[in-house]
């Protein structure tokens, strides 16, 4: 953390403000308005896509393979929709990865609670094989409620008998929305917000649920996961707790702390562990 500059500083404070004290409301209609003003690489080009109903967008290399794709699924703690440094992340990947990324506009809490996000990710992934990607050339990514998204997706598609993804890359996944053993305190993530989230986001439904807290799941059968948190923020005991449930499965599971960093730093370019998070990333889901 002391390596951080004073000008990351005063970003981090301010998102903690912000998620902190202004209405949930206020602050979705911030997130539109920084999707519209996202810029991509001159190479990557954006196109808005209907997925069986499901708004989405195409983030396309130039150049890039046809035959294989990143399902990208955004975080926001279940009630932000995309915003415009999730699109960036996402450009950045698919330059990286000469890969096409589709992005899901999935439903958000409170209006839509749980199951919505994880159907929409489901109808989906399902569009994608309907329109020719075979299982094995889709891999799918996600931050912080898109890393549990991913994850459940996965176990979803498991139990419903669809074939699988190749793999999932997770960047700081929530994993356990039911209750926490005194987080670590994160430099971007307070835990008055995170508890407004995860609660519009499970409403009336059991937080212990396995679809919406995968710690409680099944573990067997999944897709092989790279899973990044940040040593200082407020998930990283999801991230440990992943790590030994997975030792006693099937499934193939790989963890890293990064060092003094925080809640999905991954979208602040100014880091340099940005880039080796998203750099690692990439090539992991590459060689699936």
């Amino acid at each position: 953390m002391g390596h951080l500059s004073k000008r990351i500083r005063a970003r981090l404070w301010m998102v903690r403000q912000m998620t902190s004290f202004i209405p949930l409301r206020v602050m979705q209609s911030l997130t539109w308005l920084s999707v519209v003003t996202s810029k991509l690489p001159k190479d990557v080009r954006r196109v808005s896509v209907n997925a069986n109903g499901i708004p989405c967008e195409w983030i396309i290399p130039e150049n890039g393979t046809q035959d294989k794709v990143l399902l990208y699924l955004h975080g926001g703690g279940f009630v932000f929709g995309l915003t415009g440094p999730h699109i960036q992340l996402t450009g950045y990947l698919a330059q990286k990865m000469q890969m096409r990324v589709l992005m899901v506009d999935y439903r958000v809490a409170p209006k839509h609670p749980f199951p919505a996000a994880l159907d929409d990710c489901v109808t989906a992934y399902r569009w994608l094989l309907s329109e020719g990607y075979v299982s094995d050339n889709i891999v799918v990514a996600g931050d912080s409620a898109g890393g549990n998204l991913a994850i459940t997706l996965s176990m979803k598609l498991r139990d419903n008998g669809d074939p699988l993804p190749a793999a999932l890359g997770c960047m700081s996944p929530a994993a356990d929305l039911s209750k926490r053993d005194a987080p670590p305190k994160d430099l971007v993530l307070p835990r008055r917000a995170l508890k407004k989230y995860t609660g519009s986001y499970v409403g009336d439904t059991d937080p212990e649920n396995p679809l919406i807290s995968p710690l409680y799941g099944d573990w067997n059968g999944l897709p092989p996961m790279l899973i990044h948190a940040g040593e200082l923020e407020v998930l990283s005991n999801d991230a440990r707790r992943i790590e030994e449930i997975v030792r006693e499965t099937d499934t193939e599971v790989t963890v890293k702390i990064f060092d003094g960093m925080f809640h999905v730093w991954q979208i602040y370019p100014d880091l340099d562990e940005t880039w080796e998070s998203l750099d690692e990333i990439a090539e992991f889901l590459k060689s699936k």
